[in-house]
């Protein structure tokens, strides 16, 4: 998911009643529930297929970066009370107004913060279509939601007013319980729509299944993916032998439309194969859901282009490779 989008789970967290536990304790929620995407760095390395997603999101990273970010907290928390810095009131650091700084960060409580922030992290990127690997560095494998819009605006707003609302309510005064009210509702309310959209996923890939039932597709040949703002349609792709077919599936009405054009995969072209056993590819490849393969012969050589089919033509999901001398 977006980055927003995690900054508000974490901050509805705190809202919720999270943040009282230690001070420090939004700081440490709102930066774990981003704390994964340190493999951002990778990106302009030109190494951001190879890595995102992968190291920083899977099963290790989960048990270890608690107690980076836990170090890192309580760190902080040290450096700024040897300071003597005293923010007025509570901010957003949790420091309460004292002579020594404020109270110091309690080290379980926010060793506890850290691994429930963080966890939310590769769950929600679980749930688009770009996927996650859960098992690295184990296995280079990707897992896939199709659940929610890697932007979804619904989920934004729930969060987004939650956490004003309950923050609004604390600065005039209500109690706890009805302060961290609507933050609770929201994120309850998230968790239903995000089971709700699993659902409709898992259902919808049955459809598509069935509807293809004579050619025994594997599960893994179909994806039933979310679209922005409407949660009730859903794009279908689905790789037919050598060629991959689209569709839309309607939720209300229940209704599956497939197109009767198809794009070729194109894998079976000489220059293809070649540009798929080159190295600079692999990592493309071992990313790309759908891939397809286009081939232009100029009097140079053959440059193959490489894209995924469950993002069109997208610059960002597209690659080009020359893989041989002219004709």
């Amino acid at each position: 998911m977006d980055n927003l989008t995690h900054s508000l789970v974490g901050a509805a967290l705190g809202q919720a009643g999270l943040k009282r536990r230690t001070p420090l304790a939004m700081a440490t929620l709102v930066i774990g529930a981003n704390f994964p995407d340190i493999d951002v760095v990778a990106v302009p390395l030109g190494r951001g297929l190879e890595l995102r997603r992968g190291w920083t999101h899977g099963v290790l990273a989960l048990a270890v970066l608690p107690f980076v970010l836990t170090a890192l907290v309580l760190a902080w928390d040290r450096w700024v009370r040897r300071r003597n810095r005293t923010p007025r009131g509570r901010g957003a650091t949790g420091f309460e107004p004292g002579r020594d700084g404020g109270a110091p960060a309690r080290p379980r409580q926010v060793l506890l913060l850290a691994f429930v922030s963080i966890l939310t992290h590769p769950t929600l990127d679980w749930m688009n279509t770009y996927g996650m690997r859960w098992l690295m560095p184990f296995r280079d494998a990707w897992y896939y939601g199709d659940a929610l819009f890697i932007v979804d605006p619904w989920i934004l707003l729930a969060l987004g007013a939650a956490v004003w609302l309950s923050a609004r309510r604390r600065t005039a005064g209500a109690r706890e319980a009805a302060a961290a009210r609507p933050a609770r509702i929201a994120l309850a309310a998230v968790a239903a729509y995000t089971l709700a959209m699993l659902l409709v996923g898992v259902a919808g890939r049955g459809a598509v299944l069935r509807a293809f039932a004579p050619r025994r597709l594997a599960p893994g040949a179909v994806m039933v993916a979310p679209v922005a703002l409407n949660p009730l349609v859903r794009d279908v792709v689905v790789r037919d032998g050598d060629t991959y077919r689209f569709g839309t599936l309607h939720v209300l009405p229940w209704r599956l439309e497939l197109r009767r054009d198809a794009l070729p995969t194109g894998a079976a072209d000489p220059a293809a194969r070649r540009a798929a056993a080159s190295p600079e590819v692999r990592p493309f490849l071992r990313w790309a859901r759908f891939p397809y393969f286009e081939t232009e012969y100029r009097a140079d050589g053959e440059y193959v282009r490489i894209s995924d089919a469950r993002y069109g033509a997208a610059g960002w999901a597209t690659m080009a490779v020359r893989v041989a001398g002219g004709r």
